[in-house]
C-alpha cells in the first residue's frame, strides 16, 4: 500500500512536490484555499481539498486519515504557515510535519510550534550553488549536516590504478567511498556502440579508473582535499 502525504499550500513548490510524490506512486492529498491552484493539480493527485488550513473547523474536514507526513509548503504567508503547522501538530497530532520557512526567524517559530523538520529553500539552494561554484569538479553534493556532505566527484588522477586498501582514504583524508560509478562501452551484435554506466560497492581490492565517479561522504574540507589531489 502506498504512503499517504498531505501537501498544504499549492504554490510552485507545493505543486512540484505533489507531482513528484504522485509520480512515484504515493497517495497525495493536495490542500489550498485558492480554487485555481487546487484545480491545477486535480488530475495528478489522489485527492484535492479546497479549504483554509488555518481554520480548525475547516481543517478537521480534511481527509487526513492514514496520513503520517504533512508538508506545509506555504511560502508567502508566514502567519498561515505557522498556524497550519501548529494545528497539524496540536489538534491533529500528525506524526511528521515538515514546514517551509522563508527566514531564520520564521524557521525558529515553526520549530517552537512543533514542526518536526523545517526547510528553507532559499538557503538550501544558495548553499548548493555555492558548492557548485567553489567545487566545480564535484558533480553533485548533498549536505547532511552543517559541514558533512555526500558528494559525487571524478576520481582524482593521483589515486587511479591503485587498490583502495593501499590508498587509505579513510585514514588519510577521513573520507569514505560509498559507491563507484564506471562507464563502459560495448558493441552489440549489430555493430552498434552502446554506453552504459554501472554502479557498484567498492571492495578493498577495487582499483579506480580514469573517469570513474566516486560517491563519497565526509566533512566538506576533507572532500575538497581529496578532490584537489
Amino acid at each position: 500500500m502506498s504512503k499517504a502525504f498531505a501537501v498544504i499550500g499549492l504554490g510552485a513548490f507545493g505543486r512540484s512536490l505533489c507531482r513528484e510524490l504522485a509520480g512515484r506512486g504515493m497517495r497525495v492529498i493536495a490542500i489550498d484555499n485558492q480554487s485555481a491552484l487546487v484545480e491545477a493539480v486535480s488530475e495528478e493527485v489522489a485527492q484535492t481539498v479546497l479549504l483554509d488550513a488555518t481554520d480548525p473547523e475547516a481543517l478537521s474536514d480534511a481527509p487526513l486519515e492514514g496520513v503520517e507526513t504533512a508538508v506545509v509548503a506555504i511560502g508567502d504567508n508566514i502567519e498561515a504557515s505557522i498556524l497550519a503547522t501548529a494545528l497539524l501538530k496540536g489538534q491533529f497530532t500528525l506524526q511528521n510535519v515538515i514546514s517551509r520557512a522563508i527566514s531564520p526567524l520564521h524557521a525558529e517559530v515553526l520549530r517552537k510550534v512543533g514542526a518536526d523538520r523545517v526547510i528553507n529553500l532559499e538557503i538550501e539552494q544558495g548553499r548548493e550553488l555555492a558548492d557548485e561554484l567553489i567545487t566545480p569538479d564535484a558533480l553533485r553534493r548533498l549536505t547532511v549536516a552543517d559541514d558533512i556532505s555526500v558528494a559525487e566527484l571524478y576520481a582524482p588522477k593521483a589515486i587511479i590504478d591503485t587498490p583502495l586498501e593501499e590508498l587509505g582514504l579513510r585514514e588519510k583524508y577521513r573520507v569514505n567511498v560509498l559507491l563507484v560509478r564506471r562507464t563502459s562501452t560495448e558493441v552489440d551484435d549489430y555493430g552498434n556502440t552502446q554506453t552504459k554506466q554501472v554502479a557498484h560497492f567498492p571492495q578493498p581490492s577495487t582499483q579506480l579508473k580514469e573517469n570513474d565517479i566516486l560517491v563519497v561522504v565526509g566533512r566538506d574540507h576533507d572532500i575538497d582535499r581529496l578532490r584537489n589531489l
